[in-house]
Formats: structure tokens, sequence, C-alpha cells
């Protein structure tokens, strides 16, 4: 199906994809359902990130149903004794499409995650404000940190990769998804193969994960990245699983509005992994409660795709 093809586009921790779906054609549904054997028990024991790459799945799923000319309805958490059922989608061909969503459409084949440099080059203001209008449709909150800010953020990473080297058990979940070798030729249908890790970071500040590690990548080329990274914060008021699943919903939006604008975009949730350091992660003085996700954005060169499950592996119908 066409609307669970977009669906998986969206991005996710890893790569992981931790999303099924299930069909019921006699009432025009579509449930949006967590995979938790693909859940990250070092890095994400709480789920907030599963929670976040299927909010985003299901984000695409409105925005691909939008451009078919389908209404669509959402209801989040729906039934409390069914864990794995995160949302169910009405979907309605009597009702008007969300033409809004409909604009968005082609952005989610270009939308790839980046992990080249960008130019020193700002962000317009008003290319800003539409980013921060589109997490607030999605009940999220957009920030642009000042620079102060940013210097906190970057030194919170810093000391997160510091926490990794003294506890290697934590790169369990990376090896786990990541394919070098003969494993990246073409055959991999999740996690990130070699060709996505980007350069490796000769110098700059970009906060960029090299997800090589210590292993050796032939071919890899060394770049010199951003000194001063243009960084967004995205999050919510609250902290409960419904407000993981909109700010998965708000942080597509964002992504898929920065690509159509020429915008390069990357993630990064390394710091926020720790929970000590994503409390420091916010601005005290900010209305922003919970931060879950740091944008990277910039002038650059497109990400490299990664590879997806095919639609029958995550599909069911009823």
């Amino acid at each position: 199906m066409a609307l669970v093809a977009a669906a998986t586009a969206a991005p996710s921790l890893h790569n992981a994809q931790p999303w099924r779906f299930r069909h019921h054609p006699a009432d025009a549904t579509l449930e949006v359902r967590a995979d938790f054997e693909r859940a990250m028990p070092h890095t994400d024991p709480d789920n907030r990130a599963l929670y976040l790459g299927c909010g985003a799945a299901l984000f695409n799923l409105r925005v691909a149903a939008a451009d078919s000319g389908l209404h669509t309805g959402t209801r989040l958490l729906p039934d409390p004794a069914d864990r794995e059922l995160l949302a169910v989608v009405q979907l309605d061909d009597s009702e008007r499409p969300d033409r809004e969503l409909a604009t968005l459409f082609p952005g989610i084949a270009r939308r790839h995650t980046s992990r080249h440099p960008f130019q020193e080059k700002p962000v317009p203001a008003a290319v800003q404000d539409a980013l921060c209008d589109a997490a607030l449709r999605e009940g999220a909150q957009l920030a642009f940190p000042e620079a102060w800010h940013v210097e906190s953020l970057l030194e919170h990473v810093r000391d997160v990769e510091g926490r990794d080297s003294l506890h290697p058990e934590g790169r369990e979940d990376i090896e786990r998804w990541t394919r070098t070798g003969a494993e990246s030729a073409g055959t991999a249908v999740d996690g990130i193969p070699e060709d996505a890790f980007g350069p490796r970071k000769q110098r700059g500040r970009a906060p960029v994960r090299d997800f090589a590690g210590r292993r050796a990548v032939p071919g890899r080329p060394a770049a010199v990245f951003e000194t001063v990274p243009h960084l967004a914060l995205l999050g919510t008021r609250n902290d409960h699983p419904a407000d993981w699943l909109r700010a998965g919903q708000a942080l597509e939006r964002v992504l898929l509005l920065a690509t159509l604008d020429g915008l390069a975009t990357s993630l990064t949730s390394h710091a926020l992994e720790q929970a000590d350091l994503r409390e420091l992660a916010r601005d005290p003085r900010s209305a922003m409660g919970f931060v879950h996700m740091v944008l990277r954005l910039g002038y650059g060169p497109a990400g490299t795709g990664t590879p997806r499950r095919p639609v029958h592996d995550v599909l069911e119908i009823d």
C-alpha cells in the first residue's frame, strides 16, 4: 500500500524502523503499531525514540493520505490494554483532504539525514519562523537556541562521547544497527549502511555521531565540519508517550518543510540519551519542558538514502 510505503520513509533511531501497520478495510482504518523487538535497551531504555520514530511514520502516512485525496482523523494511544497500538488513522474520502499536508508529500522522498559538513551560512529568520510554526501545528515546540545554549549543548555532546568510551556496552545498539562491508552491499533492509556514515570529522564542532567508531571503513574520507553549527531543539511541555508521538509528528513536519525549503537536515539525540544531560538540554527560560531531539540544519549536501523494509514485512491486512 502506497500510504504505508510513505510512512516507512520516516526517520528512526539508527534506522531501526520500529513500526508495524494493520489495515482494516471494513472500517477504513490504519493502525500504527510499535515493534518492540526493534527497541534499543541501552540507547533508548524508556522507548522515547521508538515513539518519536513511529510518530514520524504516522505523520508521513497522514501526508500521503492527503496527497491521495483522503481526509484523516487520528487517535493516539486509543487502547491502554494494547501496548503496541500507538495510533489509529481513519481514512475518509467523503471530506476534503488537508491540502497543506499534501504540499509536503514531495519532501518524503527527498528527505534524508545528512552527515556531511554544512556551509557557515545562517538559516533565514523567515525560514526559522515557518519551521517553528510547523512544530506548533503538531502540538510541539521548536526553538533555535542562543549562542550560550549552543555551547552548552555541544559540551553535553562531548561529555556523552567521553561516557561512551568508558561504557563500551553502550555501543551494542550501534553495532546491531550499522551495516559495514558485504552486509551493506545492497542486501540490508534496515540499519545504517556505511555509505550513509558520512565523512570522518577531521575538525569542526558539528554534533555528528560517528557510526564507524573504531571500525575501519575503506575509502571513507575525512572532512572539516562547521565551527558554529545551526541547531534547533524540538520538545513538548509534558513528557508522556502521547507527547512523544506528537513530537515525532512535529519532527517530521519540520524536516519535510526544511527539505522543501532547500535545507539539509541532520538529527542527534546523543546527548539526550542520558537522563541527566537531557534535563540540562532545555533552556530554563523556555516553556519547553522536555527536549526530545536536537536538529542540525544548514545548507550542504543532501543525505544518502538508507534501506527500508518491504511493505509486506510491516503491513497486516485484516
